[in-house]
């Protein structure tokens, strides 16, 4: 993932994700609304055959946007380390449950 600095201000940030669509970013925008600092946060995919994504966040001045999204990356780090363990506890219940037939 390459990520190139567009704007920045002590309350505004505003980034380019290469290799990365709506998928990333939607999560990614959801995690940073999830925080009461966030004024605004969204992104922008500027052409459906381009691979890179715009992502944008405003804070409410209390603290930067950079410390924003950085929170907000622990978050989506910590929900994959939830669904993983999760996907492993429900595919060995299944396994077992298909031995038990």
């Amino acid at each position: 993932m390459k990520i190139k600095l567009l704007r920045k201000k002590s309350n505004e940030l505003r980034i380019e994700i290469a290799g990365e669509g709506h998928t990333f970013c939607n999560m990614l925008q959801k995690a940073l609304l999830e925080d009461e600092t966030v004024e605004m946060a969204g992104y922008t995919v500027p052409h459906p055959l381009m691979t890179k994504a715009i992502v944008y966040v405003h804070t409410k001045g209390r603290r930067g946007p950079e410390t924003a999204i950085r929170e907000a990356a622990k978050k989506l780090r910590t929900r994959s380390t939830e669904l993983k363990s999760a996907l492993e506890k429900a595919f060995q219940e299944y396994d077992k449950m298909a031995g038990d037939c």
